[in-house]
């Protein structure tokens, strides 16, 4: 089935190729045959100059975190408790879109009972004030009932639109089994999103009327019937907006002149310096338009973009820079990471940096469920700008669970200065500031009033069966470097943590666990080393004392005596990360892991005994 898409879209690239070029003139179009390739020019909108690229075996490829990049759970999947996820139990959720209005986050996303493109299907809708919790999903299109009676199936490439008179409408299409993409859908669907958290009925906004579907073969009214002259308003101010409707060609694919380019996938576009669009697809595509959307350059393969059939997201960002995210490998079943390049002037991007570099094991079985977090969208032009600055992101990870990312701006990798954290600066359950957090809903990471409301600490859970939750802090690549913490575990006869020191590339020389059974080691070179034991509900003060010259450190536990002449893990030549993570580290899936169609993981929808590790008075000093 993919193959056959894909020879299709080839196809499609050929023929558009002259489509889109109707817009410019015949000289123009033979200078840009014969001229020398430019980045920013037509025969390549968008150059990525980096140096940095992705080691695909592994799941952070390898690459430096963007400093203070947060992921948080919007929904978790489960099938046998469904009152825990969205109150259906369905374990095919993908395809997130995002939008923020009336001081509120909305993402919408597909979702399916087990499968990829396989129905029923409907669409669903989770809101959140702050971007980190989020209420539980509701329905937005329910299933479509086919004339003889069987379930159609939701799609949408493109989910919001903020109308000029401030109408928010949310919006999907009603497609077919096998392939909802593939022109033949009956077609979109609109309604509104009130103020309250209502949504208005639902209405055809667009039939798919080449394919002879329209108001006497449906049983949805026209959005023409609305009494609401508003909301009929924002839906022809959507029907009139050539960019925004642009992202609708794949699943219609008409050739009646309403879209101006075709032939590609999940466009996403932005408006760089000189007021020029530009727009991005899947497979590494992109094209200018000088019209707002009226005409294109011939659609061009970018060839310093490496990656696969999952989606490239371009935007500017609040320091008036330019950012894209992709997943920045050729392996189209396993997608990841989630990275991040940016750029001055939306034309040549640079320093490739990770976004989410988790992959847990996918739970459920399904049809093509490819592996890791994948299709990511963030605001379009016009749907909103969330008061922090941050660059937002959503998407889904091995298609079965929505996330979504919060990205400080402006985008850094490095920090300059020691870091002196104890957490009492910051707002309990908020941003935690200069930190990754890895945030699963059955393992959360957040800041607490613990011991008190005056002196607060960073709390680690976990319950998941089959993840984890993660926190690391960015400091000084450095050579010699002194870390100090402190921890206060609440159990000592289940759960673990383990303390990392790494690399810029990921590796862990310094290896600390506390284990389930109260005892604390480290790795030596290749051999565990005891170094002590811990008690429940007591505070452990944990100093580590790194020599890279040396390839050794020491820990000191308790203020006792030092351990000394620890030998690395393995060979490096910096650190720059302090890493805490509530479970073992993991390589599955790897490259050569296969989906397993018809295989569950055991009991993936028991929570697990909690386990609750606080951290304060985070200490690192360089001493280079």
């Amino acid at each position: 089935m993919r193959q056959i898409r894909h020879f299709s879209q080839m196809f499609c690239i050929l023929s558009v190729i002259v489509v889109v070029s109707a817009g410019f003139s015949e000289a123009e179009t033979d200078a840009l045959r014969s001229a020398r390739v430019e980045a920013g020019s037509v025969k390549e909108p968008v150059r990525y100059i980096g140096k940095a690229a992705a080691d695909y075996s592994l799941h952070d490829g390898g690459l430096r975190p963007v400093v203070g990049a947060s992921n948080y759970q919007v929904m978790r999947a489960n099938r046998t408790h469904p009152d825990e996820s969205d109150g259906f139990g369905w374990t095919y959720n993908h395809a997130p879109m995002l939008a923020y209005w009336n001081n509120t986050f909305f993402i919408e996303y597909l979702s399916n009972p087990a499968d990829e493109h396989v129905p029923p299907g409907h669409t669903l809708l989770a809101t959140s004030k702050d971007g980190i919790h989020w209420a539980k999903s509701k329905v937005v299109f329910p299933v479509y009932t086919l004339s003889d009676g069987s379930p159609g199936m939701m799609h949408q490439r493109m989910a919001f639109y903020v109308a000029p008179n401030g109408r928010l409408l949310a919006m999907g299409f009603i497609g077919f089994y096998p392939d909802p993409v593939n022109g033949t859908g009956i077609g979109r669907t609109v309604r509104e999103i009130y103020k309250d958290g209502s949504f208005g009925p639902i209405y055809f906004l667009k039939f798919n009327s080449q394919k002879g579907w329209g108001e006497h073969n449906t049983h949805l009214p026209f959005y023409t019937s609305s009494n609401d002259t508003e909301f009929k308003e924002a839906c022809d101010s959507m029907l009139q907006n050539r960019l925004m409707r642009a992202q609708w060609w794949d699943e219609e694919q008409t050739t009646d002149g309403f879209y101006s380019v075709g032939g590609f996938e999940a466009l996403s576009f932005f408006h760089r310096q000189d007021g020029k669009v530009v727009g991005l697809w899947k497979w590494s595509h992109a094209a200018l338009s000088h019209d707002e959307g009226k005409t294109w350059s011939p659609v061009v393969k970018v060839p310093s973009f490496v990656m696969d059939g999952a989606k490239f997201w371009g935007q500017r960002t609040s320091d008036n820079r330019y950012a894209v995210i992709y997943n920045p490998s050729p392996q189209g079943e396993h997608r990841w990471p989630l990275a991040v390049a940016t750029s001055e002037d939306g034309i040549s991007f640079d320093n490739l940096a990770c976004i989410h570099g988790e992959v847990p094991l996918p739970r459920f079985k399904g049809r093509w469920k490819d592996f890791g977090p994948q299709y990511n969208r963030g605001i379009e032009e016009g749907n909103g700008v969330p008061p922090d600055g941050a660059l937002w992101d959503t998407y889904s990870v091995n298609k079965e669970d929505i996330w979504i990312a919060r990205v400080p701006v402006p985008v850094r990798t490095r920090v300059n200065s020691d870091v002196n954290d104890n957490f009492d600066n910051m707002e309990a359950d908020g941003v935690v500031t200069d930190w990754n957090i890895y945030s699963p809903k059955w393992a959360p990471v957040s800041v607490v009033e613990f011991p008190s409301s005056k002196n607060k600490s960073l709390e680690l859970q976990n319950s998941e069966p089959f993840d984890y939750s993660r926190a690391v802090r960015v400091f000084p690549e450095s050579q010699k470097v002194s870390i100090s913490l402190k921890v206060y575990p609440h159990q000592s006869d289940h759960g673990l943590l383990e303390i990392d020191v790494v690399d810029h590339a990921g590796k862990r020389p310094v290896q600390i666990v506390l284990d389930d059974k109260g005892g604390l080691s480290v790795i030596d070179g290749s051999k565990i080393r005891a170094v002590g034991s811990y008690t429940a509900e007591h505070w452990i003060s944990i100093w580590i004392e790194i020599d890279l010259p040396a390839q050794i450190f020491s820990v000191t536990i308790f203020g006792g005596q030092a351990q000394s002449n620890i030998k690395f893990a393995c060979e490096v030549d910096s650190v720059e990360r302090l890493s805490l993570r509530t479970g073992t580290y993991r390589i599955f899936p790897k490259l050569n892991t296969i989906n397993q169609p018809g295989r569950d993981l055991p009991h993936p929808d028991v929570p697990t005994a909690l386990a609750k590790f606080n951290i304060d008075e985070v200490h690192i000093v360089r001493k280079d």
